[in-house]
């Protein structure tokens, strides 16, 4: 694993719910030692943060207008797309059910679910891109366990595999160099719905004429009582919202705002 990705995985913990706001409540426990109105003021507003965060329902307000950013696809038929090109997620690290082989998570097997759907309606070549090699004497790739699964669960052929970049911006410039040597330009890019738009908008900065097919739409389901009450997927969901609305304002900033 590189510096640079280990330097990235600490701010995202130290930056990101819950960490950072018990870190708010640590920050107004010191300060009521001195300023006790304002400490009591600065911890009642983690945990209320906290607590709207942790809900279904909280978590739905940074969800949903971020998956308004991008529409599913409508028809697979006449896209004019040459390939499709499906993101890494997780991994399972020595899954003893297989052999003790890394697996993708449950949010990259749903990526390739919807890969296998798209390329059985369309034909279409697959490449799979994400790197992420664990260990210096690890030579299996995100990438490599995501064709694994493609060809052997949802028997689906894949032609490409990028096994070396470490996050959206080196899928996009590696996935895009593997494929202009075999003369693709127009590819079905799918990813979660959250996703989409930063991943759009790199692969299309690299170059290629990007279809979104987005996949995991987590804001449009219906809302029940249950969905104002604090659980770990409440929170889960606002940590990845809330992720992928910095990284969209890193890119923006970056790139120039988003690409057409």
């Amino acid at each position: 694993m590189s510096a640079s990705l280990i330097a990235s995985a600490i701010v995202r913990t130290l930056a990101l719910p819950p960490l950072s706001l018990f870190l708010l409540v640590a920050a107004g426990w010191i300060l009521h030692r001195w300023w006790p109105r304002l400490g009591r003021a600065v911890i009642v507003l983690a945990l209320v943060v906290l607590y709207i965060l942790c809900t279904e329902i909280g978590a739905n307000l940074l969800v949903r207008p971020l998956e308004n950013l991008t529409m599913p696809l409508a028809s697979s038929i006449d896209t004019r797309a040459q390939a499709i090109v499906v993101l890494a997620a997780g991994r399972l690290e020595h899954a003893p059910e297989y052999d003790g082989n890394d697996i993708p998570d449950y949010i990259a097997l749903a990526r390739l679910r919807y890969a296998a759907k798209l390329q059985h309606e369309t034909g279409l070549p697959i490449l799979v891109t994400g790197g992420n090699i664990l260990t210096e004497g690890d030579t299996r790739s995100k990438a490599e366990a995501m064709a694994d699964a493609l060809r052997e669960d949802f028997v689906t052929p894949v032609r490409w595999i990028e096994g070396a970049s470490e996050n959206t911006l080196e899928n996009a410039l590696f996935s895009a160099r593997i494929l202009r040597m075999d003369g693709v330009s127009r590819i079905l890019l799918i990813t979660d719905a959250m996703h989409m738009p930063r991943a759009k908008m790199v692969f299309s900065k690299a170059g290629l004429d990007v279809i979104a097919a987005p996949t995991m739409f987590f804001g449009f389901g219906s809302i029940g009582p249950f969905d104002f009450l604090p659980s770990a997927e409440g929170l889960r969901r606002s940590y990845y919202a809330i992720y992928e609305w910095i990284g969209l304002v890193w890119y923006w900033a970056r790139y120039g705002g988003s690409a057409s």
